[in-house]
């Protein structure tokens, strides 16, 4: 494959110091109402200021909570992957989403619950309400110029499917005639994200497939739980032709377990052009876009 070339696109238009207010317009939960997490499909308009028409899929917004933290500093920035295509909601660059869960979470030592700051304060927020928002942020983690010329395979767990609901709606605007593979893994069926626009798209796009890697209810043969990296050889059959295609890029994100995983599997594979070895241990190519959290 030759040299991946992507667009180059402004960063940072909005600074920390400098946020502009923007206005909530939906924020909905995403997961099936059994779900024992709360993520949730956040909806926001960006009209008239510096971010309008200027954030692409793939790319970050950055929130500010309000308060100080314990020591009297202003909380940190949080950035959230947009999932929106290029364009936006609305396909004029004024209404993006993101998807959010909440964390809630226990120290395992003081046995003290304890909530996100910034996760929860976005989550807390109704349509009508402001937020303080910066960016975009992110340059590399995109789609390739021509992205229509070529293959992708797209691995996610938890809200790291919001870059790739945007990136697909866009390469499915671009009329992408070559595969397009997401592998979505979470614990249980009621934590799939965007399930049934990623079904539809299964059943009405031939080149499109959705693979669904649960692993705490659907035991593979051997008893082995399948995670999101089991693709790799539960749907061998599918992947490998793709993989072996010198078109083919991967993109990765959610928990930063899977990567190891998902390398691990290449190497075994023996293809080499998405991972090397090195003396410290096997690393991704240009090839596997990698965002990990």
């Amino acid at each position: 494959m030759s040299t991946i070339t992507f667009p180059d696109v402004p960063i940072n238009l909005v600074k920390p110091k400098e946020p502009v207010e923007v206005r909530i317009l939906e924020s909905r939960i995403a997961t099936a109402a059994a779900s024992p997490n709360f993520i949730r499909h956040i909806t926001f308009d960006v009209s008239g200021t510096p971010l309008e028409g200027q954030i692409r899929a793939g790319q970050s917004v950055g929130i500010l909570a309000p308060g100080e933290d314990g020591k009297g500093k202003a909380h940190s920035l949080r950035l959230y992957s947009v999932a929106s295509p290029t364009g936006g909601e609305d396909g004029d660059g004024r209404i993006y989403a993101t998807t959010v869960k909440r964390v809630i979470d226990e120290n395992w030592e003081t046995q003290q619950l304890f909530t996100g700051v910034a996760s929860n304060y976005f989550c807390g927020l109704k349509p009508g309400d402001t937020v303080r928002m910066t960016g975009p942020s992110g340059k590399r983690y995109l789609l390739p110029e021509d992205p229509a010329s070529c293959n992708y395979l797209f691995f996610a767990t938890g809200t790291g499917i919001a870059p790739f609901r945007g990136m697909i709606m866009d390469l499915m605007k671009a009329g992408s005639r070559n595969q397009i593979v997401l592998v979505f893994g979470c614990p249980y069926r009621t934590d799939l994200l965007y399930a049934d626009f990623f079904n539809r798209l299964d059943a009405e796009v031939p080149h499109f497939h959705y693979l669904k890697m649960i692993s705490r209810e659907e035991p593979r043969a051997d008893g082995s739980k399948p995670y999101v990296q089991s693709a790799l050889t539960h749907h061998a059959d599918l992947l490998d032709p793709i993989l072996k295609q010198d078109n083919t890029l991967i993109y990765v994100c959610g928990l930063k377990g899977m990567e190891d995983g998902i390398l691990k599997l290449l190497h075994a594979k023996g293809l080499n052009d998405y991972v090397t070895l090195t003396d410290k241990g096997l690393r991704h190519s240009e090839r596997m876009l990698v965002e990990v959290y």
